[in-house]
């Protein structure tokens, strides 16, 4: 196989509708289990397709009842954060020492982190609806040891919101107003663009006040 055709697997498996065309819910709950529950899904499109996967249903393409999307979904996103708090949970604070590679990168770990220590159990509720967030939120509750029933209450909760919100939203849209279909890349931008501006803000954020820290460091050691 050609690094070329590697490549293209890659992008066709970041499209949305590419997605449900080529597997069809099976494929669908298989990107929303791993964008919830391993570490290299935060690269997977989990808003866009959920959304896309609404207006698919509605308008015929994707072809199962709204309900089963809805519970089959549901219940990937909720297994997702399950798996991931397991995966927490067995690494520990090795996950901070795990160097950078292609698909990890330890900001993220960081950024996560947090997040996570700002809004506790309910950073599995308000992360679902963030890039990166949503992927490392699980793993670090395991890391921290969260009371399990505490975790699946937050898990469910945030699962169901995400997952019937964007869903149900695409697939209203693609009922009342069924032309909606043909401008689906506009709106995918559209909300790659809404979700990312979050992450961006509290990175560059965290990162200024880092820089602020070393620099208040660096002049305290040259006083002394």
């Amino acid at each position: 196989m050609s690094w070329e055709t590697v490549v293209d697997f890659i992008k066709e498996l970041t499209h949305p509708q590419s997605i449900i065309h080529y597997g069809g819910l099976p494929l669908l709950v298989l990107v929303i289990f791993a964008e919830t529950g391993v570490m290299v899904g935060f690269f997977l499109p989990g808003d866009s397709l959920l959304f896309t996967a609404g207006l698919l249903t509605a308008t015929g393409i994707l072809d199962h009842s709204i309900v089963s999307v809805l519970i089959a979904v549901t219940s990937a996103a909720v297994l997702g954060d399950s798996f991931g708090y397991y995966v927490g949970k067995k690494m520990g604070k090795a996950l901070f020492k795990k160097k950078e590679s292609l698909l990890f990168k330890p900001e993220y770990v960081t950024l996560t982190k947090q997040f996570y220590d700002k809004h506790g159990g309910k950073a599995l509720v308000l992360g679902r609806f963030l890039p990166i967030i949503r992927t490392f939120a699980p793993i670090l509750a395991g890391v921290a040891n969260l009371e399990y029933k505490k975790f699946i209450f937050f898990n469910i909760i945030g699962g169901v919101l995400w997952v019937f919100s964007l869903i149900l939203i695409g697939y209203f849209l693609g009922v009342f107003v069924p032309e909606i279909k043909h401008y689906l890349e506009y709106i995918i931008i559209f909300l790659i663009i809404v979700t990312t501006i979050p992450i961006m803000r509290t990175f560059l954020k965290e990162r200024a006040k880092s820089r602020k820290r070393k620099i208040l460091s660096q002049d305290e050691m040259e006083n002394n």
